[in-house]
């Protein structure tokens, strides 16, 4: 007897929103076996991963400040997603328009005026679309695989802004660290919540989460770009340009990929530096899945993985937890909601040793 995944015919709504909230409660039980191994009290690890990053408002913000970027790029990356255009090289993407939008203070550190976080925001947003106008063209001309080539790309732009840290860039006032100079007064993002380190970025998250939402669910070009994904065969019956939906998918990724790169700067580092990102572009990856690549439930989910990104840093001082576990439970999370939606989408059927269903 032999077994095969079919298709189902219609997912079950109720089970795509049970879905992630299962996959949390797997990960979690499984991290706490994992910590109980390594010696270290999963009562109390658990607790500082989920409950402490909301005990006050100090912690809670900084969940938003994290959220901010991991719900700009997902809601980005999912619209790719949705199209079976894979884009893994956010990550890269974040860092070149972290690069573009430093060289406006870097290269006028005296400027002073209103316009210049906006014109950074710009320079971001522009270089992430540049830098994923690269797999794009590949892959639209010599269908190269995108999930290869972004992934690549995101490498050289590590070594790019190696480049630049420990090169022209280079703060000749930074005791020989690999960092720019700061940023003048006008060149950061005006803050959202007073006392707190949430600047305006999270306000773009919130329109790109509307913007996402209008564009995937209630335009036309959105319809194309989803139809294209699922059947690509009647995309092209229909006249749905494969090449369009590509160009459009990388681009919008990219620019918001670039946008988070650039609030980063302008927000809560302040210069540009090597730790510009923190993996937001990797993480975003599994913010997109969990969040069923809606977005509304990308939501959600950027607000999880926030929580988590903040209460591993509370559970490495006050439980002990090594730096490598957050990554587990991010990784957990993934797997399992993965497996959970491989069985919304398809059914486990007995066949028989000619291929049809027993």
């Amino acid at each position: 007897m032999r077994y095969r995944l079919i298709r189902r015919d219609h997912a079950s709504t109720r089970a795509a929103v049970i879905a992630p909230l299962a996959a949390l409660v797997l990960a979690m039980a499984t991290s706490a076996v994992l910590f109980a191994i390594i010696g270290v009290a999963p009562g109390a690890a658990t607790y500082a991963l989920l409950v402490e990053p909301l005990a006050d408002w100090g912690s809670l913000s900084e969940v938003l400040l994290k959220m901010g970027p991991l719900l700009l790029i997902a809601q980005g990356l999912a619209i790719g997603f949705r199209a079976r255009i894979f884009n893994i090289g956010a990550e890269g993407q974040l860092i070149l328009g972290a690069i573009f939008a430093s060289a406006i203070p870097v290269y006028f550190p005296t400027a002073a005026g209103w316009w210049i976080w906006p014109a950074m925001m710009v320079m971001g947003a522009l270089g992430g679309a540049l830098w994923a106008a690269i797999p794009a063209f590949w892959r639209a001309r010599l269908n190269a695989n995108e999930i290869l080539v972004t992934l690549m790309l995101s490498l050289v732009a590590t070594q790019v802004l190696n480049y630049l840290l420990l090169g022209p860039w280079k703060d000749p006032a930074g005791f020989n660290f690999p960092q720019s100079v700061m940023f003048q007064w006008d060149a950061m993002l005006p803050v959202l919540f007073p006392g707190t380190r949430v600047n305006i970025s999270f306000l773009f998250a919130l329109v790109a989460t509307l913007a996402a939402f209008v564009y995937m669910q209630r335009s036309f070009q959105g319809y194309q770009l989803l139809v294209g994904g699922l059947a690509p065969r009647a995309a092209g019956y229909a006249g749905f340009e494969e090449s369009r939906a590509i160009w459009l998918s990388l681009l919008i990724g990219g620019a918001a990929a670039g946008l988070a790169g650039a609030a980063e700067v302008a927000g809560p580092i302040g210069q540009l530096q090597r730790s510009v990102s923190t993996g937001y572009g990797y993480a975003a990856i599994i913010v997109a899945y969990l969040g069923g690549l809606h977005p509304v439930g990308i939501l959600f989910s950027s607000f999880l993985m926030a929580l988590l990104y903040i209460g591993g840093d509370s559970a490495m001082v006050t439980a002990g937890l090594p730096v490598a576990a957050v990554r587990t439970v991010q990784g957990l999370l993934l797997v399992f909601y993965l497996g959970g939606l491989t069985f919304i989408r398809y059914c486990l059927v007995a066949v028989e040793p000619a291929g049809k269903p027993v």
